[in-house]
């Protein structure tokens, strides 16, 4: 069994004895016992302060709902301060900071750049270094596998929340190794130390790591959900059901307007690596088209090395972008002008219509981010 950052700390009381600590975590920061993980820290080197990312420390808050306010953690008495809200986020409050000696940082995140818990992590080097504080990441397992990379590199005029830094969709990096990389590439100077997994090999899915998954948010129940993510979410940029108030969230696209059967056909058709679909019929409970009844298809992984979820994402909206153009709509950005699209693909090639390129172009070209990025990153490895 692969053992996490956190499973290991006690082969490093050195690093935390007689330190001012903070720790950044959510729920999905668990023991291998599922316990919380701080409060695993908190019984050995008592915290000062906790920090939530998105959906708050205790990822009960839907996607973009803003965790405002200072909570007290029930079982230690620990102040939690939210690191969420906004378009970008919140810096860690230097009041707060200047308390600590050092932060640790330990979530279990998706290895997807528009999953904000990264930039989070990068907000906490950014204000560590600035205030002189050491960084301590209790690293985990890349879940997505630490080999494969997709989807295009991060044009930085489509920076934002979702896209914070130029990674590709699906970057193949654990935390620790991400934050190395942007520690040494934006010349931060932070102090930051890595606790390593053992036993994990680049090549693992989280599925092959003996560990038990723990859904980092609401709407990613299950590491099948994760793994289809990268691309279905893409389908929050259009006026298409994603899932969301279903029991498959990312598993699941449709709208009232779709035939399934027809659909799932032609998707089948393509035969793509990995993946099956079937027609699919839900009515959302909450989200876009709750309470209307949707037809669509639902995602079924086969082989989850095989399948490549950007590229089954990205052919399944040009799919229906073409069968259906008068019903598909993108959605766009509030109280900015663009598409959200653009911010999930971190490219401008869906902000005009007539200048969209062929389904073909755009994947060689995102084929070729991909190798370029994963030569850059080799140099962050941390695990064989």
């Amino acid at each position: 069994m692969v053992q996490c950052g956190i499973d290991r700390i006690d082969e490093f009381d050195a690093l935390f004895r007689g330190k001012k600590l903070g720790m950044v975590t959510s729920v999905s920061g668990v023991t291998q016992q599922l316990a919380p993980s701080y409060l695993a820290v908190h019984r050995r080197w008592p915290l000062t302060a906790l920090f939530g990312p998105e959906h708050g420390m205790y990822g009960k808050a839907d996607a973009g709902e803003a965790v405002d306010g200072v909570q007290t953690d029930a079982q230690t008495g620990v102040p939690v301060y939210s690191l969420y809200g906004g378009d970008e986020g919140r810096h860690m409050p230097p009041e707060v900071l200047e308390q600590l000696d050092a932060v640790l940082y330990d979530i279990q995140d998706l290895g997807v750049r528009f999953y904000t818990f990264i930039a989070t992590l990068i907000g906490v080097l950014e204000d560590c270094a600035a205030a002189g504080k050491e960084v301590i990441v209790l690293d985990r397992p890349a879940p997505l596998g630490g080999v494969t990379v997709e989807g295009g590199l991060l044009d930085m005029d489509y920076s934002s929340f979702v896209g914070p830094y130029p990674l590709c969709i699906r970057y193949g990096l654990t935390a620790g190794e991400l934050a190395g990389m942007v520690n040494a590439e934006r010349k931060l100077g932070c102090r930051l130390t890595v606790i390593p997994c053992a036993g994990w090999q680049r090549a693992q899915l989280f599925s092959e790591t003996g560990n038990l998954w723990m859904a980092p948010s609401l709407a990613m129940p299950r590491f099948e959900t994760a793994l289809l993510y990268p691309g279905t979410c893409l389908f929050e940029g259009t006026n298409l059901s994603e899932g969301r108030g279903t029991a498959c969230p990312f598993e699941l696209v449709g709208a009232p307007f779709l035939d399934g059967v027809r659909l799932a056909r032609e998707m089948n058709d393509k035969n793509l690596p990995g993946v099956v679909f079937t027609a699919a019929y839900f009515t959302p409970s909450a989200s876009k088209w709750k309470g209307e009844a949707c037809e669509g298809v639902q995602l079924h992984i086969r082989d989850a090395h095989a399948l490549r979820p950007v590229r089954t994402g990205l052919e399944l909206l040009y799919a229906i972008r073409e069968r259906w153009p008068e019903q598909f709509a993108w959605q766009e950005r509030t109280g900015k002008p663009g598409r959200f699209i653009s911010l999930l693909t971190g490219c401008g090639a869906f902000e005009r219509d007539v200048a969209i390129p062929p389904l073909e172009q755009l994947l060689r070209q995102w084929e070729a981010e991909s190798e370029a990025f994963a030569r850059r990153k080799a140099a962050y490895h941390l695990y064989e």
